[in-house]
């Protein structure tokens, strides 16, 4: 069965709580499935995307800065979705919730990767760049160790949240299959990538916007001031970042 608009969110948890974790159910998938498609015209290997970033320098940031973004805003989302998923089954929460986080992470150092490597295609050109990245791609890190949880996370995720109620088993279906993003740095875009963002949207952003209008509404004038924060807050961080 699927859980009716007051049954997702109630109780709250303190942290992320709706407002926080509906935002990132609603923002997270639809920023990742945007970045998939920016890039969906170049081939899925890194030396075209390499090559893609040489032509296409601002329409491949985006891309991977979409996608990044979307991968660490999922996380609140995923806490939230895990407590829900709690009440029912404690152990599916708690294994499929830390595994799916801990994939996220994991998707934080490819990003990470990634952004080194555009940047040596913009000093050094794109071939330069494509024989450093083939001459040290098969190099150890520590976060090769959480590609099980990769995948593995959301599988566990999604039986949790058929079982428990929180998502039918089309929704469930659909959350699975985010077990089937490529991973690993410099992936551009196949049918299972644009498939795998598009059934997280499918699964989670009607859980975030039932989050979001669940529970006391706020005053017009108190969504306002958290909003002008947020920029605030946002502004401030953006222009820490670049003075270094």
């Amino acid at each position: 069965m699927t859980v009716t608009t007051a049954s997702i969110v109630a109780p709250h948890p303190v942290f992320p709580g709706r407002w926080v974790g509906g935002t990132s159910l609603v923002l997270g998938p639809l920023l990742l499935l945007t970045g998939v498609l920016l890039r969906l015209r170049f081939d899925f290997f890194f030396p075209a995307q390499l090559n893609a970033y040489g032509h296409h320098p601002d329409l491949m940031t985006a891309s991977y800065s979409f996608v990044s973004a979307g991968w660490v805003l999922l996380w609140p989302g995923v806490v939230l979705l895990a407590a829900r998923i709690g009440e029912m089954s404690r152990e599916l929460a708690a294994w499929g919730g830390a595994l799916t986080v801990l994939g996220l992470f994991a998707r934080a150092f490819h990003a990470g990767v990634d952004h080194l490597a555009f940047q040596l295609a913009a000093v050094q050109g794109a071939a330069s760049a494509t024989r450093t990245v083939s001459e040290t791609y098969g190099a150890f890190h520590v976060f090769s160790t959480l590609n099980a949880a990769i995948m593995g996370g959301w599988l566990l995720l999604a039986i949790g949240a058929y079982r428990s109620g929180a998502l039918g088993p089309l929704r469930a279906a659909a959350l699975a299959s985010a077990s089937a993003m490529p991973l690993g740095v410099l992936k551009g875009t196949t049918p299972l990538s644009v498939a795998a963002a598009a059934g997280l949207c499918v699964a989670l952003v009607p859980l975030g916007v039932a989050a979001l209008r669940g529970g006391t509404a706020s005053r017009a004038a108190t969504v306002a001031g958290r909003l002008l924060l947020v920029v605030a807050v946002g502004t401030a961080m953006f222009l820490f970042g670049q003075a270094g």
